[in-house]
């Protein structure tokens, strides 16, 4: 089953085009199922009906859903919330501070996230198209299991075997560790379960990004910034969508309005230029400026047609053809010796003026770019390794980050 999400900054379309981009797939005999993580739910508004919690059939081979994050909080998060409790009581943690601890933030975004995932291995449907929130809150979504799953391994490393002896031996325990060791295996699911969301995050065969954007340069800028964000957590953008573009008029049209519209078209054209520069491959996709806003299926599939023209809307998968995000290669010498020289190359489209931050951390590099941040676990070969130089290097589509490693004196061979 593919997934597409949708996002963009607020107020650019993105929903209407989520929605009419599952009506398109519908029509042309593919099962897919339309769903809104955004909090400020409006997807029923642009399909024009009523939506819930449950996927409901809005036609043939569409349907559609809210996720209601607040009623997966009061379910499945309420488990481990108990269980942690019981845990941080046994500490001897006051039962109030326990509480307050037991809040994880961002869990909400999580549970929406899962509930996605939930639906995508269903198998009921081909298609799942996500009409995301914002794209500030989408970026912290998306990255969130991979964050979170970082925060679990650094406060109990080795669930199964360290935390069990842990719990155990904590005050007020019972002798056979039977209400701890419940603790722990919640602690294990809520690791399996944040892998397997980044699992399906990170499979660019499966999952893909859309971005919507209106043709100003303000966005624009935006958009890079994301399209680097996106890249540097390996996550996959299929296309950009620009909203609301000005047709041209025509040369007889004469007067201010007229100087107008060719002034304006022309900026969105030059916005539209640059974009087409930004990423490796990733198109671009134009949707001209309607008078009225479309909504019902039959209006959507217009906006579609418009968007689309005769392309798929689901282009193939990612194939092998394509450049890895992440490409570790060695540059020098053979084995280890003071010879030899690797180095780890993460694709960043766009990122050649934005402020760079790298510090290692044991066996792990945080890149900062800007005001995006991701830690990467190293390749083995490269933990007894120094990091010697990194610089940012290339342009627009070709723009990546070189680090350059060289064994630690300490393991070189002779």
């Amino acid at each position: 089953m593919r997934v597409v999400l949708f996002t963009g900054k607020g107020g650019v379309g993105k929903t209407t085009l989520a929605a009419a981009t599952a009506a398109q797939l519908a029509a042309s005999g593919r099962s897919a199922l339309v769903v809104s993580t955004d909090p400020a739910h409006s997807l029923g508004d642009a399909l024009d009906v009523e939506l819930g919690s449950e996927p409901v059939q809005i036609e043939d081979a569409l349907y559609a859903a809210h996720i209601d994050a607040r009623a997966l909080l009061e379910g499945a998060w309420g488990d481990l919330q108990d269980h942690l409790r019981t845990m941080l009581a046994g500490a001897g943690v006051d039962e109030l501070v326990a509480d307050e601890l037991t809040v994880l933030p961002g869990v909400e975004d999580l549970l929406a996230l899962a509930e996605v995932q939930r639906l995508a291995d269903s198998g009921d449907y081909d298609v799942l198209v996500v009409d995301c929130g914002p794209t500030a809150e989408t970026l912290r979504l998306l990255t969130l299991p991979e964050a979170l799953s970082g925060y679990l391994e650094r406060l109990f490393p080795a669930h199964r075997r360290a935390v069990r002896g842990l719990v155990a031996n904590l005050a007020g325990a019972r002798g056979d560790g039977t209400g701890w060791e419940r603790t722990v295996e919640a602690l294990g699911e809520l690791a399996e379960r944040l892998a397997g969301l980044r699992a399906m995050l990170a499979d660019r065969s499966r999952t893909s990004i859309r971005l919507v954007l209106t043709p100003e340069r303000v966005v624009a800028a935006e958009t890079r910034r994301t399209l680097t964000a996106l890249a540097l957590h390996e996550l996959r953008v299929d296309a950009l969508v620009a909203n609301r573009v000005m047709p041209a008029p025509p040369p007889s049209l004469r007067g201010p309005a007229a100087r107008w519209l060719r002034e304006r078209h022309q900026e969105q054209s030059a916005v539209l230029d640059e974009l087409a520069g930004l990423g490796a491959g990733i198109p671009v996709h134009a949707v001209r400026y309607t008078a009225a806003e479309p909504t019902g299926v039959a209006s959507l599939r217009s906006l579609a047609v418009s968007l689309y023209g005769d392309d798929d809307p689901l282009p193939p998968p990612a194939g092998n053809g394509e450049r890895p995000l992440l490409e570790l290669r060695r540059t020098a010498g053979q084995g280890v010796s003071k010879d030899t020289e690797f180095e780890l190359v993460v694709a960043l489209p766009g990122s050649e003026d934005a402020p760079l931050d790298l510090a290692r951390v044991g066996d792990e590099l945080a890149i900062g770019l800007g005001m995006t941040r991701r830690v990467i676990v190293l390749p083995s070969v490269l933990r007894r390794c120094e990091a010697v130089n990194a610089q940012l290097e290339g342009s627009g589509a070709d723009a990546h980050l070189t680090v350059t490693f060289r064994p630690d004196p300490g393991t070189w061979m002779t």
